[in-house]
């Protein structure tokens, strides 16, 4: 029986004979001419399009002979979108673009995409990053969640939007610029990493409650 293929990012789809794939685009930003071959790799294969929350495009329809062909012709890594790991970063627009942007969550998410995409962890792990209060990237329902205020940034930890549902817990306030940002959240993964729990993070922060939490991180 075929099963999702984990090293090669494919997704056993519903008729159990193709996969659906999905190319690594940190943030959602691409170019013209990786457009231009994604869709001339669909075309050539028979594949269809989809346009997915984690602010990819999938490849859906692949036969798995064609698997490594097309991987090959893309000349893209895969998206974490499967497997015990931190998934796609998800960033709102900020400063860079919106209106309402009161910090540059582009900045501060391609960085934790470069540092964290596909790491392994106990679990998966999903991050967000919003350039204001709106949240546009979802961060209070992230594993890990940044969004802007006007003095700096506020942490979340603990979301969760699967079948069990979580808001995220506030864990810090943080009035400086993003490094200090990425040296709290390094200190959550590593944490998390370490903690021999096989169970999302937002589990071990409900049992331990937020304080606890948040005391075991910031001390």
């Amino acid at each position: 029986m075929k099963k999702d293929i984990v090293e090669k990012g494919a997704i056993l789809q519903r008729d159990r004979e193709t996969y659906a794939i999905a190319p690594h685009i940190p943030g959602g930003l691409t170019d013209t001419a990786t457009l231009r071959k994604l869709c001339d790799v669909a075309d050539k294969y028979r594949l269809q399009l989809k346009l997915t929350s984690a602010q990819r495009i999938m490849l859906i329809g692949v036969k798995e002979q064609d698997l490594d062909t097309i991987w090959a012709e893309l000349a893209q890594k895969p998206g974490a979108a499967i497997g015990l790991c931190v998934r796609s970063i998800k960033i709102c627009p900020g400063t860079t673009y919106c209106k309402r942007g009161v910090q540059d969550s582009i900045s501060l998410g391609l960085k934790l995409d470069a540092r964290y995409h596909a790491m392994v962890l106990p679990n998966k792990m999903k991050m967000g990053v919003s350039g204001c209060m709106v949240s546009c990237a979802e961060s209070g329902l992230k594993d890990i969640g940044v969004i802007a205020t006007a003095k700096g940034w506020r942490i979340l930890v603990g979301g969760n939007a699967g079948a069990r549902p979580r808001l995220a817990d506030t864990l810090i306030d943080v009035t400086s610029d993003e490094d200090q940002v990425l040296v709290i959240i390094d200190k959550i993964v590593t944490w998390y990493r370490n903690s021999g729990r096989e169970v999302r993070l937002g589990k071990l922060v409900e049992e331990m409650g937020i304080d606890n939490f948040r005391e075991e991180i910031l001390a």
